[in-house]
């Protein structure tokens, strides 16, 4: 495409140069012939202009395209780096929240009477069912989220098949209770 933008530029320039000085101005045939190389000298121009419209769309489609593409890799590449820091943050909470119930549980000390171990288990106890509560309460909501039923999020979550036992009703009002909240917040 680009050559042939330059055989018809230096065509137009050849076409209009060459019979001005060459031809003689007095002879009909002449003037005849250079009025027709003035119109193929600019019918030249014309088609090399046209070409070079048509190369500077492309190059800024081009442009477009790759400025399009570098933000698409710039997007999955940031998107990655969070997805990646975010796990490796929750992977770091769950490695540390052991060390951090083990400092809590040194850092007790005796009230005078009774020792504060019963205190300090009681504690970690209560951690620990609040942290599997909150991965339940999440859970549920997910599989709430993607369309599933009750007694199949129960069954996923819980391990309880449906029916009246204990176990299946306690799960039944701790569902209840985790969907309120939601509801609420």
């Amino acid at each position: 495409m680009q050559l042939k933008l330059f055989v018809l530029s230096a065509s137009s320039v050849v076409l209009w140069l060459v019979p001005l000085a060459a031809l003689d101005k007095k002879l009909d045939s002449h003037k005849a012939l250079q009025g027709v190389s003035l119109c193929a000298a600019i019918a030249c121009a014309v088609s090399a202009g046209n070409i070079a419209r048509k190369l500077s769309e492309q190059g800024e489609i081009e442009a477009i395209k790759e400025r399009a593409i570098t933000a698409d890799v710039i997007d999955e590449i940031s998107t990655s780096a969070y997805i990646s820091q975010h796990q490796r943050q929750q992977e770091a909470e769950q490695i540390l929240n052991p060390r951090e119930q083990l400092e809590r549980l040194l850092a007790l000390t005796y009230d005078g009477e009774e020792a504060s171990e019963p205190i300090a288990q009681k504690q970690l106890a209560e951690n620990d069912s609040e942290r599997l509560g909150n991965e339940r309460a999440e859970r549920a909501l997910q599989l709430k989220a993607k369309g599933w039923g009750k007694a199949k999020i129960i069954l996923e979550i819980w391990g309880v098949s449906k029916g009246g036992s204990p176990k299946y009703k306690a799960a039944e009002a701790e569902y209840k209770r985790l969907v309120e909240d939601a509801q609420e917040s």
